[in-house]
């Protein structure tokens, strides 16, 4: 059996989807949230069970959780990059995740963690998932410090050669409707486009960076769950690889490179206005991230990344349309 946290959200319920391409039914899926808002994302998925995510502590403290499990995705975290409450954080975010890893570690269960890009905060130390280099990052919102808090605690505990770290960058696709103003900038602004015809970016307060020429390591979920399914234990090549490991495109994008690809997909005349970045994520805004990829490469990872035009397309066309609003698991 393989188990997946956040089995109800983005990643998660994708992660779900690509493990049935494979042949794995016998999935448990962990979430908050089964009949709300991402109930959709359930759609023609093939899972053994649903749990809540606290049911799942008391499950797997009281043995009840299935022995034969060989395989534990641990997707579910808040994913708020303005979230303040650094209590809540460090409950949600850290304590938890630090259960589920003892606990595949003494049950010999193969752990797949969801780290974050977030933690390279402005990107001054390079986006190279050095281990020796995660020390000394310093993110620049308390999402990020959570995720950091983790990674750190899996290397002061020796633990890297014995999990599996994921530094997502910005993934984007279907199945993400839910995420409310944490959606990707390519899903809320199709949306913008679709009702006024128009799309808005943020100015630039940085001189070495014209407006719209801000930098983001753009990554279809497709190629995203592509990667960390590749470290599954019954994967022949990336079982025995361990560590902490970066997951994008390898390519920074501009937002006007992702704007005029979002304008083509839905076949409209590029209509762009800048706006005034808003006080509270000022500070705390990255300009440029590009994931350094030789290390999943080194580990054994051959598959192709989608371009950035190709993934907009594909998801515009093929699932956000007025006509479709579908799942990945409805494709």
């Amino acid at each position: 059996m393989k188990i997946i946290t956040g089995g109800a959200g983005f990643i998660g319920s994708a992660i779900c989807w690509k493990l049935n391409l494979m042949g794995f039914n016998d999935v448990l899926l962990v979430d908050s949230d089964m009949e709300g808002t991402k109930k959709c994302n359930l759609a023609g998925l093939k899972y053994s069970d649903f749990i809540d995510k606290d049911m799942f502590l008391k499950e797997i403290s009281s043995g009840k959780i299935d022995e034969n499990t060989d395989t534990l995705y641990h997707m579910g975290a808040c994913s708020s990059t303005t979230e303040e409450d650094m209590d809540f954080l460090q409950r949600n975010n850290v304590e938890y995740s630090r259960i589920l890893a003892e606990w595949s570690l003494k049950n010999n269960i193969r752990y797949v963690y969801a780290s974050s890009a977030a933690t390279y905060g402005d990107g001054s130390l390079g986006f190279d998932d050095d281990l020796t280099l995660i020390p000394k990052l310093k993110p620049l919102n308390k999402y990020g410090l959570s995720k950091q808090i983790f990674d750190i605690w899996v290397l002061e505990n020796k633990l890297n050669n014995k999990i599996v770290g994921l530094k997502y960058f910005n993934v984007y696709g279907p199945n993400e409707n839910h995420k409310g103003s944490m959606r990707s900038m390519v899903n809320k602004s199709f949306a913008k486009i679709m009702e006024t015809g128009k799309m808005q970016l943020f100015k630039s307060e940085r001189p070495e960076y014209k407006d719209g020429e801000q930098k983001r390591d753009f990554l279809y979920v497709k190629d995203a769950v592509d990667m960390t399914v590749f470290f599954d234990i019954t994967n022949p090549v990336g079982k025995d690889k361990n560590g902490i490991f970066n997951i994008g495109s390898g390519k920074a994008s501009t937002w006007l490179d992702m704007t005029y690809a979002l304008f083509k997909a839905v076949n409209k005349i590029p209509d762009i206005e800048f706006v005034d970045m808003p006080d509270n994520i000022r500070n705390q805004y990255q300009y440029f991230t590009q994931a350094k990829m030789e290390k999943i490469r080194d580990a054994g990872f051959t598959g192709e990344i989608t371009s950035l035009e190709e993934g907009v397309r594909d998801y515009v066309q093929n699932y956000l349309m007025p006509d479709k609003y579908l799942s990945v698991n409805e494709q």
